[in-house]
Order: C-alpha cells, then structure tokens, then sequence
C-alpha cells in the first residue's frame, strides 16, 4: 500500500489487478500490523469499493498479525479499537467485522528479550493463528461454493439483461401493432369518406362507382403508406426515447435481491439499446434468454450436488505446524521427523 503521491507510479492500475485477483481467489486475507492499524487511501479503496464489487463479504478476513509486538494490554487495546473504528468507517457496516488476532509463538520469546517488552498479557488471549491456518487449508473447499454463486449470480445477471431486452422488444412489437392498427382504420375510413363524397359530388356522377372505390382505396392505401413509412418511424423513435428514459420500466423490482441484480446490468442494458437503436433479432433474445436460464438452473443444481457429495466425506484433519517438520535433533540419523525438531 503507497500512501505518497511521489510513490504512486506503479505503471499499472492498482485497484483494477486487486479487484481481478479477488475474483479469482476463494479467501482474501487483509493483514493489519500493530505499529499500522490505520489505513491509507489505497486500503480505504480497495476495501471500501474494490473488494465488495469483486468478491464476496465471506470470502474477506480480516487479521491482526504480530499482537506480540504491543508492549502491554493497553497497547494491544488501542491499537484494536484504532483498527476497529477504521473499519467501520471504511466499510459502512453497522456491525464491527471479525479481526483475527494472530502472532508466532516461536517469534515471540526472541522479540520480547530484544525489545525488552513483557508478553504476559499474550495468556489471556487466544492466538487465532490455527483457526486461520486451517480457514487457509479449508479455502479449496469453498471453490464448489464459490463457483455455484458465480454462476447464480452472473446467471441471474445474465438473464435480467436479456430479460429487459425481451421486455423492451415486446413493447415495441405491442406498440407497432397498436398503431399501425391505428394507421389502417384511420386510412380506410379517410378512403371510405372520400369515395362517399366523390359519389355524391354532381361533377362524377356520371362516373361508374367502382371507379370511384377504386379512387378512396388508392387514397387509403396512399395514407396507409405514409403513416408506415414516415409516422411510424416517429413515434418508434419517441417510444424508444421514453423507454431510454426510464429503463426501470423494463423490469419487475419487487425485491432487494432484484435491485441489485439490476443496478449491476442497467448499465449494459442501456449502452446495449444505445448502440442498437433497439434494431436486433426478438427471436435470438428469447432462444438466449431460454438457455442461460436452463444452464444457471441445472449448472448451480449439479455442482451444489457435488459439494454436498464432498461435504459428506470424512474430512482429513491436516498436519501443520508453525515451524515445519524437522530432523529427530537426538538421532539425526533415524531420518524421523518432528513438528519442533525434538522427538
């Protein structure tokens, strides 16, 4: 994290790589050191906005490493609630995110003979250290379930856009129908009146009357053409115009999860009607919408299936430990391995 503008030269864009790695990764982890339990504009974007756009609230743990280097509890105390308060401002929740406090056992006898600190307050806390090492190793786990709300959540993205499209092409087909219905009674009756009036006019009264229908269709049929070709290309127009206006009106919002399904392809719904100019195939969109839902239907039903199936079998308790295994430091050559180098 640069918190310097003469440093802030990366040649790439910082948040835009955070925000692709955090949608590739089944656990996010955001360490946090005593002596910087405040948060620079880096880490204030990247955990206000990035991180939420890009990946999920259970995904992100929050850690506090290196408690041990804090002179006392009260040192520990202030640098918690320092860390506490940045981030509940910085993610606008109500409720304080679980902070893992972690340390090294190993670690903290060397720091505290060098820094002369006492570490005694260490024993009334719980190191988290294990607990996160194993949410670490149980990360794998996740990817079914994480791969199973990727497709529900880009499905049901997928299928609200489509959807809108589909709403939009259906309300200009009704509106297409509703007018050029409008332009053929208006035609026929303005064609009907004028061979009405032709027939009763004293000039053409020795002119056969089926001539004189045949005049009122041509003018009917001239009205017709018109209307289509010119009117109706007006008001589509405007109708295109109100639809780009108020896009809600595309969709049913009945729900939270809807809004935010919305507020995520309003954008490309937008863009999308923009640059066709609402011109594109109703068919296609309806055959694509079918089958987006028929793969976010079964795709999330069968690997939920799968993680149900894994979930269900004997799970290995793995082996760890701060140090890594080591050579039996009694017998070199019994070739045996120790979690702290002493059988």
């Amino acid at each position: 994290m640069l918190d310097s503008i003469t440093e802030r030269e990366r040649g790439y864009d910082y948040q835009e790589v955070i925000g692709d790695l955090a949608e590739i990764a089944d656990l996010v982890l955001v360490l946090f050191d005593p002596h910087k339990a405040g948060t620079v504009r880096e880490a204030h974007i990247s955990i206000r906005d990035t991180l939420p756009s890009h990946t999920f609230e259970e995904r992100v743990l929050f850690v506090l490493n290196r408690i041990d280097e804090c002179g006392s509890l009260i040192d520990l105390l202030r640098v918690y609630g320092t860390l506490c308060w940045n981030l509940s401002q910085i993610t606008g929740r109500k409720d304080i995110p679980m902070i893992h406090l972690t340390y090294s056992p190993h670690a903290r006898t060397g720091l505290a003979e060098r820094w002369e600190l006492d570490p005694s307050y260490l024993r009334y806390l719980e190191n988290q250290r294990e607990s996160l090492k194993n949410a670490i190793l149980q990360a794998p786990r996740y990817r079914l379930d994480h791969l199973a709300t990727f497709v529900e959540t880009h499905g049901e993205r997928l299928s609200h856009f489509l959807e809108a499209l589909i709403s939009y092409r259906r309300g200009l087909r009704t509106f297409r129908i509703k007018y050029a219905l409008t332009g053929f009674l208006g035609s026929m009756l303005c064609g009907g009146v004028t061979a009405c009036v032709m027939m009763k006019t004293d000039l053409l009264a020795n002119v056969d009357k089926s001539v004189l229908l045949g005049c009122g269709g041509l003018i009917a049929l001239s009205l017709l053409v018109i209307w289509m070709t010119l009117f109706m290309k007006y008001f589509a127009f405007r109708f295109h115009r109100i639809r780009m206006k108020d896009l809600d009106r595309l969709t049913h919002l009945e729900n939270q999860t809807r809004r935010d399904s919305w507020e995520a392809v309003c954008g490309l719904v937008r863009e999308y009607l923009k640059r066709t100019a609402g011109r594109f195939s109703f068919k296609d969109v309806k055959k694509e919408y079918a089958a987006v839902r028929r793969v976010r239907d079964k795709g999330s039903r069968d690997i939920r299936e799968a993680l149900d199936h894994i979930s269900s079998l004997k799970k290995e308790k793995p082996r760890s430990s701060d140090s890594g295994p080591c050579v039996d430091a009694n017998n070199p050559e019994s070739g045996h391995l120790t979690n702290d180098g002493v059988r």
